[in-house]
């Protein structure tokens, strides 16, 4: 019933996206996903992701059958697109073969499957197809935000940034100072950030071919809650970032070009007017809440993942404030904001008790204090910045410090006490 549940709720949302997207004259998620059997995707690395997802539940013979068919669907597209000449500037020459087998899958499940294999089957395919169709949701909320929100709120954030030293203005010279190889190596990380996710998943869904069944709780439900909240907050404080509010991608509509050089003068804000295509996608930062959530959930795993979960957060956290895509504020509402949702997830698995329903409560409050006080009282920031400086870190630390004391007390009580072993003595006689 709670996957029919989510299953139909999920529809619902996507249909709702893909009328409003049509009514900007631009395809919705549905469709866009549906033309990905056919045309060059935007994302093949993704589709294989999504497809690694799906491979969960099958054994290890599906799975070489599965990659086998994959790549050789690939291969035929691609000589018929050499052959037609087609344009590829748009899109990947692989990552149809991909979207083919999980779809395959799904074929599979409801003409070949029965009880609990045929379900089993489904779980899988759903997981992959959420992967993947997240992306497009994604995609279709920001242009939303874009056409609905003509007026940013970038002044108040670049003036309440000064609380925390210009963080984006810092640390955009530092990579500018890099050159192109430093550029590239960030802007791979930043790009690839799913790929990260599904390889911290792959390990937590390890086990679920063998055992038949999905773990309670694992990093996708994050991934997909933050994606399914975030954009909702975008429309609430629309943000496009000091790279277009303060530097040159922002063009004419820009309202200096200061970005990275020179730090934004101390001034009464108001909201600006801005383009029509540019996302209002940094408040919160969804990329550093994705990456918090993968350094979290690489917590438990081997020590290479854990390594490789701390250098996804770092150069993460580089890359939005290198690149110029979020001022630093941005970046510790969204700890808060990903911290707050995996205590949710956390309390739902074990269920509700009085430390699970505190600690979402007073993270959900942190972030809601955090919004307001970057709307009413940017000029107090930026005047006291070693008053409010500290007491923005101290906030954000609070609630990691909430949630590692909360969880780790969770985890003690589920640990069963080890019954101790009788003692035999022995009795002289």
């Amino acid at each position: 019933m709670l996957w029919a549940t989510a299953g139909v709720v999920t529809l619902g949302f996507l249909i709702a996206l893909e009328i409003a997207a049509r009514r900007y004259g631009v395809p919705g998620p549905i469709t866009s996903q549906v033309r990905e059997v056919i045309v060059a995707p935007k994302s093949g690395f993704l589709l294989y992701a999504g497809m690694a997802l799906t491979m969960v539940v099958l054994t290890r013979r599906q799975r070489f059958i599965a990659v086998g068919v994959a790549l050789g669907i690939d291969a035929v597209f691609l000589v018929v697109r050499w052959a037609v000449g087609a344009d590829l500037t748009d899109g990947h020459p692989f990552g149809n073969g991909a979207l083919w087998v999980i779809l395959g899958c799904a074929v599979i499940a409801v003409t070949r499957r029965t009880g609990p294999e045929r379900v089993l089957l489904l779980k899988g395919v759903g997981l992959g197809l959420l992967l993947v169709a997240g992306r497009k949701t994604g995609d279709t909320w920001l242009l939303i935000t874009s056409k609905t929100r003509p007026m940013v709120l970038d002044p108040y954030l670049a003036v309440a940034d000064h609380a925390l030293g210009n963080p984006s203005w810092l640390v955009g010279r530092i990579v500018t100072a890099t050159g192109p190889v430093g550029a590239r190596a960030l802007d791979y990380v930043y790009a690839q950030l799913a790929v990260a996710a599904v390889v911290v998943a792959l390990y937590q869904l390890r086990d679920v071919a063998a055992e038949r069944r999905f773990p309670r709780h694992h990093l996708v439900r994050t991934f997909l809650v933050i994606g399914l909240l975030g954009p909702g907050i975008y429309m609430i404080f629309p943000v496009v970032g000091p790279i277009f509010a303060y530097g040159v991608d922002g063009g004419h509509w820009a309202v200096a070009n200061l970005w990275p050089d020179l730090p934004t003068p101390i001034s009464a804000p108001h909201a600006i007017p801005f383009d029509e295509i540019t996302p209002r996608n940094c408040m919160p930062s969804l990329h550093t809440a994705w990456a918090t959530a993968i350094f979290i959930h690489s917590r438990k795993g081997p020590r290479v993942l854990r390594y490789a979960g701390t250098f996804w957060l770092i150069a993460t956290l580089t890359a939005t404030l290198g690149f110029g895509y979020h001022y630093g504020v941005d970046l510790v509402a969204g700890v808060v904001f990903t911290v707050t949702i995996e205590a949710a997830l956390r309390s739902l698995e074990r269920g509700w008790d009085r430390s699970g329903i505190q600690l979402v409560t007073y993270g959900v409050a942190v972030f809601a204090v955090l919004l307001l006080s970057y709307r009413y009282l940017p000029m107090e920031m930026a005047a006291y910045p070693w008053l409010f400086g500290p007491l923005l870190i101290l906030a954000m630390v609070s609630v990691i410090y909430g949630y590692v004391r909360t969880t780790s007390r969770w985890e003690t009580k589920a640990v069963p006490a080890r019954q101790s072993e009788p003692r035999h003595e022995l009795v002289s006689g």
